[in-house]
């Protein structure tokens, strides 16, 4: 019998301990609508109400193989609370942010007092609670949030955000700073709550939208800081084809880096990053997790295996419409490497 649990394994390999095998999860986004159908937890009222939050997310444990609980569900949770606008979106579609608070200047922009008291904070907080009660001590739980870049650029519109980041830095660095103190509140509120690991994904922190020399100048010391902050072992997501800032995010003080397929092979990334993170990732979530078929998902599973991944997961955020067989066709892959 293993000496590991799923949480102990989970947390070794992130931090670069030997481990029995790779454990399969996901970083990012879980809810799908097969699940929400099997369970009664559908979106949107699995984004607001913590006890079908919990539901949902520990049916994609129990049902998939997974082996870490994963929750909430969109990347608005935070920015909502700071003042976005949200569209709450539909059983298949995530949240988005509508509408900015500080789209012109920075006027009265703060994190709130209240903060951990506002909107759905309270309810991802509940929700976190019921699940450890429910899944005991030994299954890892991930809270999920946006990371401070993105929580920025929600606050003050990706438009300005880049002109921002061109014409007024002092602007953009206010607003990176105060991003950054909401996030390390949020994500320590979510470690008390029981989560044991933090995974932010910080898309708009992408070469696909900031310069390789921004992330340099003004991203990565925000980045550092909140790993530095958060009481958790940590991982960083960002999404898109990252080679061109891979080691800068190794650089960041995250145990755990979680890259797409787009950056190529997960040997080519360990090669990067050495032993200054752990490499999370890199099955293809809308082009092999989605449309299957089985075969496909278990032999990228075994290529990333074989490229020396840390940590077995979907590459981004599952797609709602994912079939639950797929999802256990990548834990079948690494049961079956092992075996």
């Amino acid at each position: 019998m293993s000496e590991f649990t799923l949480k102990t394994r989970l947390l070794a390999a992130l931090e670069g301990k030997p481990v029995d095998k790779v454990p399969v999860c996901a970083v990012t986004q879980t809810g799908i609508v097969e699940l929400m159908d099997k369970v009664g937890a559908a979106w949107p009222e699995a984004q607001t109400n913590p006890e079908l939050m919990a539901k949902l997310a520990i049916a994609n444990y129990e049902l998939s193989g997974l082996e870490a609980v994963r929750l909430p569900y969109c990347l608005t949770v935070l920015g909502e609370a700071m003042g976005c606008e949200i569209n709450m979106g539909t059983k298949n579609r995530q949240p988005s942010v509508i509408a900015s608070p500080f789209p012109k200047n920075l006027d009265g922009a703060a994190v709130p007092a209240d903060l951990l008291q506002r909107n759905r904070i309270p309810a991802v907080l509940e929700a976190i609670k019921i699940v450890r009660e429910k899944v005991g001590p030994d299954v890892p739980i991930i809270g999920g949030m946006e990371g401070p870049v993105t929580l920025a650029s929600d606050l003050i519109s990706v438009k300005s955000f880049m002109k921002w980041s061109i014409k007024k830095t002092d602007l953009f660095e206010q607003a990176l700073d105060i991003s950054t103190e909401a996030a390390i509140a949020y994500a320590n509120a979510m470690v008390e709550a029981g989560a044991d690991i933090i995974a932010i994904a910080d898309p708009v922190a992408s070469p696909d939208l900031m310069s390789p020399d921004t992330f340099r100048q003004f991203l990565q010391s925000r980045l550092q800081k909140f790993s530095a902050s958060v009481n958790s072992v940590t991982v960083l997501h960002i999404c898109g084809k990252v080679n061109a800032i891979l080691s800068d995010m190794a650089d960041c003080g995250f145990e755990g880096l979680s890259v797409e397929e787009k950056i190529g092979s997960a040997k080519e990334g360990k090669e990067v990053i050495g032993d200054r993170a752990r490499l999370v990732g890199n099955i293809s979530s809308p082009f092999t997790l989605l449309p299957g078929p089985i075969d496909k998902i278990k032999a990228e599973a075994k290529t990333a295996l074989e490229g020396g991944v840390d940590v077995l997961a979907p590459g981004c955020g599952i797609a709602p419409m994912t079939p639950l067989e797929n999802i256990k066709a990548m834990v079948a892959a690494r049961d079956e490497y092992y075996a």
